[in-house]
């Protein structure tokens, strides 16, 4: 009988400290970074469940596993979903009850964005709009925990932004650049070629006639250079050549001084296979005459390794394209006129 006593006197004061224990337990931050923080409280889940531990460790939430759930995640009875589904206890998925766990008021979400400025996305304004449900974005469809940045690309077919952003619910992403990128100022880009001056693309200029979305994504995407296009790309309608085609606006191919200010080509040296030089090209001297589009590219690429032979030039390849005797002196003809000294 003793041993009896001894024993639920035992039972009950280890019930005692694990029930002390259990009360003690803190409560548990969830922070995040444009919005007041969750509080979970230890206490009020203890005397709901009579500090039975038990209900939620391991079962629900491992100790050891320290991984962040999203709001989809819980929808789909992960951590805190799988009481609060709507059964148990409120659910996760309710529109009306968001504000019982995420207390305040959301704040502005800043997204930086490179040589244009941040983009400020009103929390304040947009749960006006929608009524105050939260869900309308925050549905594990436009909005979830995991969502990357995404480009403007991306939101033209839809993503994040661009699912209201379309033109129909909201203004559409791709015409109102400056309604969202308040500080936008595009820079002028340069872009250095090896053997000319440097070409350089005004924003400025282009803006006043035209707007962003004449050319972005559809012909570049928000990005300062993504690849390099070839004067003889843009003669294709490629990259500049969308618009400088000589309907739209002057020709890629005509003067070259227009984006390459300054412009003077150099004389070309050419040598033979042991490396003596056997003739010059003067850009200077045929540049007088004729126009850049008038060689390139139609005979001449802006850049080539190949060859010509002089046989190859009789049958009117290469400089034989002119030098035929008619248009110029034939490459039959003096041969000192392209193989003597530099002039």
């Amino acid at each position: 009988m003793l041993k009896k006593i001894l024993l639920l006197a035992l039972t009950f004061c280890v019930l005692s400290v694990v029930g002390a224990g259990a009360a003690e337990t803190k409560n548990i931050k969830f922070t995040f970074k444009y919005a007041d923080p969750v509080v979970f409280s230890h206490e009020f889940h203890l005397k709901k469940y009579n500090n039975n531990c038990r209900m939620c460790h391991d079962a629900i939430f491992n100790l050891r596993d320290k991984k962040h759930y999203t709001m989809a995640e819980m929808e789909k009875t992960k951590s805190c979903g799988a009481c609060h589904s709507g059964v148990k206890a409120f659910s996760v998925a309710s529109d009306k009850d968001c504000t019982r766990c995420h207390t305040g008021k959301p704040q502005n979400v800043s997204y930086p964005v490179k040589s244009v400025g941040p983009v400020l996305f009103s929390h304040t304004l947009h749960i006006a709009k929608t009524g105050g449900s939260c869900k309308a974005c925050h549905n594990g469809k436009i909005i979830t925990g995991k969502t990357k940045t995404v480009t403007m690309a991306e939101m033209e077919k839809g993503r994040t932004c661009g699912a209201c952003h379309n033109g129909k619910r909201a203004f559409a992403v791709t015409a109102n650049c400056d309604r969202c990128h308040k500080t936008l100022k595009p820079k002028e880009i340069t872009f250095n070629i090896k053997g000319v001056t440097p070409a350089t693309f005004s924003h400025t200029f282009h803006t006043g006639v035209y707007s962003c979305k004449d050319c972005h994504t559809k012909t570049f995407p928000f990005k300062a250079v993504v690849g390099k296009s070839t004067m003889a790309d843009m003669a294709k309608g490629k990259s500049c050549g969308t618009c400088h085609n000589g309907t739209d606006a002057f020709a890629a191919t005509g003067d070259c001084n227009k984006c390459h200010k300054g412009m003077k080509p150099k004389t070309l040296t050419f040598k033979d296979g042991n490396g003596t030089i056997v003739g010059y090209f003067s850009h200077a001297f045929h540049t007088e005459m004729y126009k850049c589009n008038d060689c390139h590219t139609k005979i001449f690429p802006y850049s080539s390794a190949k060859r010509f032979t002089m046989k190859m030039m009789e049958t009117g390849n290469a400089c034989g394209a002119c030098h035929n005797g008619s248009t110029a002196f034939s490459v039959k003809g003096d041969c000192l006129k392209c193989h003597g000294k530099q002039s």
